[in-house]
């Protein structure tokens, strides 16, 4: 062994080996005889215990059986057939394989045979004949075969075998498990020895190995204790360990070495660091500072060439000035200044990043000496910073590489440097401002002398001016409580303004609405009638009955909205009478589906009322008021919902709900809740508390989607007012709305008389003066425009002209549909402007164009104005049809793109004159 050389991984692998070696033996041995008993637990544990386990299945399946079936009869619910299906297909499957395990145990097998026909003939005979008794619903069956109790005597002897079959297999897995655990002792006894004999190998080896390694070591150490001795204060850091084996110890010696490396190098950079701090004491300029920085540090760096710019702020831009250099040849090779992110110093400054660039250009600038001149080839630019501000940028430029130990060193001079240099311009900007100041001293000095001459003097006139300072500051509390008063008054007249304004506004838009709102059914009646009246006998039954269908349903249209107006005047003038009487809620629901079931219906809308159990049946109220009110919100979800559900529910209010809405009542008193809820339009947040203003909608302008005078809520709130109660809604733009009437339980026999405002009451008289005044004038002008003769040449004029009529309303379609084709008119109907514009685009053949003002998606204005000026239709004459009854609705017109106006309701006589008058105008110019 003396002649071979090993190193320590060597030695320690031949070791493991040689163990390994031992260990491997016996596992052998051990595994031999784990390999024996495995076989014998694998019978066990698969064979055995499959036995077990397929005979309890068949057990647990002859249970689901008789289980499924009890329950069967018992409920007659088939869902307890289930297991019974399930477990009469896997029984036989289990029994199969239980049969083949057993193919080694006869004894077995032939107690397993025994058993098998003794659950066929259960199945059979007894299970089966039960479910399908059941099944006919057989009852006396059921009963004569549970008397004889046949089943159990069946299922008693099943349990008798199963118990024989499993007694006996545990008697066989018991005498398995006895032989095993004896060849258990066995093979820990040999396993006790094989551990024996391995660890003193094992300790003999390691014994072996130690002495040879530790041996080595300690030749080391002694050559680290040499170093480390040379001198007890400082460390020599230039020795290095030289060791001749050629074992891991040399590689632990080489790395000794480079910490030795590694600490010389770190006490060079703080040494260097410490040089250089000191030389920064006492330098209060900041050329001075740079300069001597400049100077240590290049030569420090083994760099050739160095320049520091400092940072200038010269108005809102930001430069680096060049402060000091380093062996610069020429100024002009040296740029003065950067700004931020110009070339590579204002990058450096702008990135706060050190750049550290190799394998420059010969030609990038040359270091010039006595000798020549020659190129570095590397450059290193960093950033002077100081919490986060970049204050300088420093260049140095070598021939060699710059090394780890320059950047660290860089590194570690940022923060001294920069702080250096704030401190520096601190003390500066103190000088001079400690110069400054002391010019100012001198100034203030003399200032002094005269201010003192007029201290006397203007202490003689403070006593006067303090007699004068109490009489002002009473007259300026007087002035400025007569300004609070003023401003006070000006802000409420203000408000009053701004509020007279917009009820100004409210009610123009009210007055305009109600116009077509009014004249539009009344168009249809009066062309309808007009027609009737001067037909002689060339309509037919079925023009007749329609034409009065038509006039019928638009005279009740106006009726009711006469109602609603006539109610709404005699709320505000306090003439409405409350009759208390008793009101079925009951009867409630019913009416609800009788009116509106055929408008869910037409609609295709669900409708559904929901009442909750503990409503009263009878409330005292007045029933005709609350019927009205119900009426109202349920036509308005029926108007506004396009699609989706309209919900009512009828239940009692909860009682945080009335001590909010209602204080004044009882809180025992009980107040009956109707909530309307739909899945329409929605109304938005700022829009819900107008909507129930008198002159107020949501949408008043006229080419509104929805129709309607927006009355109804209005008399809604102040039906519910007088009632006693209270409505509030809550609503989300798209979702839908809920209207929730409150109505108190009962209410005493009265008449309500409400004091309206006298200035309300002169509002809406001269309001309603002005509009008859208006139709009056609009009237009158339309008379004077009326041509009575009719010409003899109308129907050769009229027949195959081709009319475009844009109209919303199907009455007044009907009616000038109807006039118009008997005068032998093609007519085609648009029911919006956008429609008639695409009717225009797809035939531009029309030769004329009867144009309705107020219509939903676009109105009538708009829909001019895109035929005269986008599709460029100058000569297309378009009469306007309008109910608005108000000034400058003629001009509105024609300023939109009319060729004529005509108002409704509508004299047949004078648009045929209209007509004669356009058509033979278009004629002439053909």
């Amino acid at each position: 062994m003396k002649g071979l050389h090993f190193n320590i991984h060597t030695k320690i692998i031949a070791g493991y080996l040689f163990i390994l070696v031992c260990l491997v033996v016996s596992l052998l041995i051990v595994m031999n005889r784990m390999s024996a008993m495995q076989k014998e637990v694998d019978f066990v544990t698969q064979h055995d215990m499959e036995v077990h386990s397929l005979a309890n299945q068949i057990q647990k399946n002859v249970l689901d059986i008789e289980t499924g079936m009890r329950g069967y009869v018992i409920t007659g619910n088939e869902e307890y057939l289930e297991p019974y299906n399930t477990a009469s297909k896997n029984w036989l499957d289990n029994y199969n394989k239980l049969y083949s395990l057993l193919g080694d145990n006869g004894a077995q097998k032939r107690n397993l045979e025994e058993v098998k026909p003794l659950i066929l003939s259960w199945i059979n005979g007894s299970a089966e004949y039960v479910v399908n008794q059941k099944k006919v619903n057989n009852q006396s069956a059921l009963d004569e075969h549970f008397n004889k109790n046949k089943g159990k005597k069946m299922t008693d002897e099943l349990r008798a075998h199963f118990d024989s079959f499993l007694e006996h297999q545990r008697d066989l897995t018991n005498q398995r498990v006895e032989k095993l655990n004896q060849e258990n002792n066995n093979l820990k006894i040999t396993l006790y020895g094989l551990i024996i004999l391995v660890t003193l190998v094992t300790i003999a080896t390691a014994i072996f190995l130690s002495n040879s390694i530790v041996k080595t070591i300690k030749q080391v150490v002694r050559t680290i204790k040499s170093v480390t001795d040379s001198n007890e204060t400082e460390v020599d850091l230039s020795t290095r360990i030289e060791v001749s084996t050629h074992d891991e110890t040399r590689e632990l010696a080489e790395a000794m070495n480079e910490l030795l490396s590694n600490l010389e190098k770190h006490n060079w950079v703080q040494k260097s660091v410490a040089e250089i701090s000191t030389m920064y004491q006492g330098k209060t300029d900041l050329t001075e500072l740079t300069h001597a920085f400049i100077t240590k540090l290049t030569p420090t760096l083994e760099a050739v060439y160095g320049v520091v710019y400092l940072r200038r702020n010269q108005g809102s831009e930001v430069r680096y000035v060049k402060e000091a250099g380093y062996a610069i040849v020429s100024e002009e090779r040296a740029a003065a200044s950067f700004r931020l992110g110009e070339g590579l110093i204002g990058q450096a400054a702008m990135d706060k990043r050190i750049f550290l660039i190799d394998k420059l250009p010969e030609d990038h600038f040359k270091v010039a000496s006595g000798l020549g001149e020659s190129s570095p080839r590397n450059l290193l630019i960093a950033p002077i910073m100081v919490d986060g501000r970049v204050e300088a940028v420093v260049e140095f430029a070598a021939f060699q590489r710059f090394k780890a130990r320059h950047l660290t060193l860089l590194d570690l001079l940022q923060d001294k440097f920069g702080s250096a240099i704030t401190n520096v311009a601190g003390r500066m900007e103190v000088e001079r401002l400690l110069g400054e100041s002391q010019v100012l001293t001198e100034e203030l000095q003399a200032q002094s002398e005269e201010l003192q001459a007029q201290s006397e003097e203007l202490q003689m006139q403070q006593e006067q001016l303090r007699i004068t300072n109490e009489y002002l500051e009473e007259q300026k509390q007087f002035a400025e409580q007569r300004a609070s008063d003023l401003k006070k008054a000006k802000d409420e007249l203000e408000d009053y303004s701004r509020k007279l304004q917009l009820s100004s506004q409210y009610k123009t838009d009210f007055l305009a609405n109600m116009s077509h709102e009014l004249r539009t059914p009344l168009n249809s009646i009066l062309i309808l009638s007009q027609m009737l009246m001067e037909t002689e006998g060339d309509m037919d039954n079925s023009e007749v009955k329609e034409s009065s269908r038509v006039i019928y349903t638009a005279g009740s249209d106006l009726l009711r909205l006469i109602d609603d107006i006539l109610d709404l005047s005699k709320i505000e003038a306090g003439k409405i009478e409350i009759l208390t009487d008793e009101v079925n809620v009951t009867e409630i629901p019913q009416m609800m589906k009788s009116m509106f079931d055929p408008v869910a219906a037409k609609k295709n809308l669900t409708f559904e009322v929901l009442t909750a159990a503990d409503v009263p049946s009878v409330i005292t109220t007045d029933g005709q008021r609350l019927q009205q009110i119900w009426k109202n919100l349920l036509s308005n979800a029926f108007k506004f919902t396009e699609q989706g559900s309209v919900t009512v529910k009828i239940e009692c209010a909860e009682p945080e709900e009335v001590r909010e809405l209602l204080p004044e009542l009882d809180e025992e008193e009980m107040v009956l809740a109707i909530s309307v809820t739909d899945t329409g339009i929605g109304i938005a947040h700022e829009k819900q508390r107008i909507i129930f203003e008198a002159f107020q909608q949501v949408d008043g302008t006229t080419n509104r989607l929805f129709g309607g005078t927006g009355l109804g809520l209005s008399i809604c709130r102040e039906f519910t007012r007088l009632l006693g109660g209270a409505i509030t809604v809550q609503s989300e733009p798209e979702k839908g709305s809920t209207f929730t009437l409150y109505i108190p339980g009962s209410l005493e026999a009265a008449e309500y008389y409400l004091q309206l405002d006298q200035l309300a009451l002169e509002e809406a008289a001269v309001s309603v003066s002005e509009f008859a005044d208006e139709y009056e004038l609009v009237s009158e002008e339309t008379d004077t425009s009326l041509v009575v003769e009719a010409e003899a040449s109308d129907d050769q004029l009229f027949k195959g002209k081709k009319v475009l009529l844009v109209e919303d309303d199907r009455r007044n379609i009907f009616a000038l549909v109807t006039a118009l084709e008997k005068k032998g008119v093609k007519v085609q109907v648009a029911e919006n402007g956008k429609r008639a514009i695409e009717f225009i685009q797809e035939q531009a053949d029309f030769d004329l164009v009867f144009m309705d003002i107020m219509m939903p998606v676009m109105g009538g204005y708009e829909a001019m104005k895109v035929i005269r000026q986008d599709l460029e239709m100058e000569r297309l004459p378009i009469i306007a049809l309008t109910a608005k009854a108000m000034k400058g609705e003629r001009d509105k017109c024609m300023e939109a793109g009319a060729s004529d106006y005509i108002m409704k309701p509508l004299n047949i006589n004078q648009l045929f004159s209209l007509m004669r008058v356009w058509l033979t105008e278009q004629v002439s110019q053909v």
